[in-house]
């Protein structure tokens, strides 16, 4: 009998807890209220920029305030002095020859790198972001994509023979974006690879290396002062060429103030014919494991005279 009651006991608790779930939720959904009329009045570019700064934490939220399909290079506002987080790239191509500079070319000026690929082969993400571009110009860049990274930068990428993407679609560094292709105004196979920053082309060659197929440094530091020297050293250093200078010990002492002025704390060696890692590692009182890791190469892998060696 006891056993009896205590069931009832515990049916007409369980009983009364389920009624009062309506008004809990009650109680929630009008707590919610106020909260869902506040998002509501959100304008939709602060909503998306918020959503940004969630989700990825990345400077390009602050960078532009509009989300524009219509033109390739739209200029805004640049800021004096910008940081840019290059770790997490990928070389849009495996092709490290250069067939044209950035700067003046041909009576005006060449917004980008021109980078010698064959039709049908693959072009991928630089860096992670999302495509803000998939488009044809006839008497420009061709069959065409334009994305927009986290890191800040936008990459335009030209001449393609095909698309392999939609705009809005989200991408990673390294996935395949489109084809090489001699569409638009183009006088051979190649991709034409501009780097621009709020709108303004910036020398990619400031922040790929083809020939090594890397990137030179984890980060770039933009600065609007010191702009236009730098894009020129980059030019004799990794450009069509790649000299430009009187003698290799200038290009070693202006390469290397450039170098050192815009990251303090990294040092380079510039590679001389017949060196090894061992060599370098000894003159520069380092190991070859730490300039392994630093320069993401192997201890099999080819010097290259000229190559530039990050050594602490």
């Amino acid at each position: 009998m006891k056993w009896i009651m205590n069931f009832k006991t515990i049916a007409v608790a369980v009983c009364m807890s389920l009624s009062a779930v309506p008004t809990m939720a009650q109680d929630l959904l009008a707590r919610q209220a106020p909260i869902d009329k506040k998002m509501k009045a959100l304008d939709s570019v602060t909503l998306h920029r918020l959503i940004q700064h969630e989700q990825y934490g990345m400077p390009s939220a602050d960078l532009y305030e509009e989300w524009e399909n219509k033109f390739a290079h739209k200029e805004t506002a640049l800021p004096d002095s910008f940081r840019i987080d290059l770790r997490d790239f990928c070389m849009p191509t495996t092709n490290r020859q250069l067939t044209s500079n950035f700067g003046a070319r041909w009576g005006r000026q060449h917004k980008g790198l021109d980078i010698k690929v064959y039709i049908g082969d693959t072009i991928r993400s630089a860096f992670s972001g999302k495509v803000r571009i998939v488009n044809y110009e006839r008497k420009g860049y061709g069959k065409y994509v334009v994305i927009r990274h986290y890191n800040g930068l936008e990459t335009i990428y030209g001449h393609m023979s095909k698309h392999l993407v939609v705009e809005n679609q989200e991408v990673k560094a390294g996935d395949p974006i489109g084809l090489g292709g001699n569409t638009g105004r183009s006088t051979g196979s190649h991709l034409h690879f501009e780097t621009r920053l709020c709108g303004v082309a910036l020398n990619p060659a400031l922040m790929f290396d083809f020939r090594n197929q890397d990137v030179v440094d984890n980060f770039y530091m933009f600065r609007r002062d010191s702009y236009t020297r730098e894009s020129v050293i980059a030019n004799r250093l990794r450009g069509v060429g790649a000299t430009g200078y009187a003698s290799a010990e200038d290009a070693d002492n202006e390469e290397l103030a450039v170098a050192e002025t815009s990251t303090p704390s990294v040092r380079y060696h510039k590679v001389k014919k017949g060196e090894t890692l061992a060599a370098i590692a000894r003159k520069r009182g380092t190991s070859v494991n730490t300039l392994c890791k630093l320069n993401r190469i192997t201890k099999r892998s080819k010097l290259m005279p000229g190559q530039i060696l990050k050594y602490n």
